[in-house]
């Protein structure tokens, strides 16, 4: 677990500078850096998604995790989760931006092939330097994003923590299951959601990612299935 609250405590202290030293950063500075934190997002997750080795698994996975999410509405429930917490963190109920905050930051901190790589190397055998460098890339995109969006960025350091705890613990009992094709799509999957993530920064278009986030799951099965069925392009 050591990785994961290295992590966690990144995003908190980030998160802390952000908020008090942020705001004598002028607005339009603090507009450009998100833009490229957005464009930098898109590169990451792109060169991610690109890793597949059979893009049939993607599309799958995120065909079926799409309707299984929106029957669940997972990202209607972050968002009731984000203004619940206002609620109980902002004044008078007041704060706008928190759970827009809350949701995109803890899906950019939780979606991906880092996140899920790195808690697994956490428990299988206990090297943390995946997490280590994530820790260091979500501190520092958490001193822009609290800057920028408020209070929010630093809850979302409470989803990381369960997110990720849960992977590592979960992580022995996975030994015998997770191949490396199966990382590999899993991390493909997270990398096309990661995509999804910079163009909701970048406002060009609004994607649901919250309700394709069950696609990284779904990726382990379907991976089995393609593999014994010799599916692939």
């Amino acid at each position: 677990m050591l990785g994961t609250i290295v992590n966690t405590l990144a995003i908190l202290l980030g998160g802390v500078l952000g908020l008090l030293f942020g705001q004598t950063l002028p607005d339009k500075i603090k507009r450009t850096v998100i833009q490229g934190i957005g464009l930098s997002v898109l590169l990451i997750g792109g060169s991610m998604a690109l890793q597949t080795k059979n893009p049939l698994v993607i599309i799958s996975s995120l065909v079926l995790g799409g309707i299984m999410g929106e029957r669940i509405d997972i990202e209607l429930r972050l968002q009731h989760l984000g203004q619940w917490l206002e609620r109980k963190f902002s004044k008078n109920g007041k704060g706008a931006g928190f759970t827009k905050a809350f949701v995109t930051a803890s899906l950019i901190y939780c979606v991906g092939a880092m996140a899920i790589m790195g808690s697994l190397e956490s428990g299988l055998s206990g090297n943390h330097n995946i997490l280590y460098a994530k820790s260091m890339l979500d501190g520092i995109s958490a001193i822009v994003f609290a800057s920028s969006m408020g209070i929010g960025v630093l809850v979302s350091a409470v989803p990381v923590f369960l997110y990720q705890g849960a992977i590592t613990m979960a992580a022995g009992m996975l030994q015998g299951i997770l191949s490396p094709q199966v990382i590999v799509e899993m991390g493909a999957t997270g990398g096309l959601l990661i995509v999804g993530i910079g163009i909701n920064i970048l406002e060009i278009k609004e994607i649901k990612v919250g309700n394709l986030i069950l696609g990284i799951f779904l990726a382990v099965p379907i991976t089995f299935l393609f593999t014994r069925m010799h599916l692939g392009m």
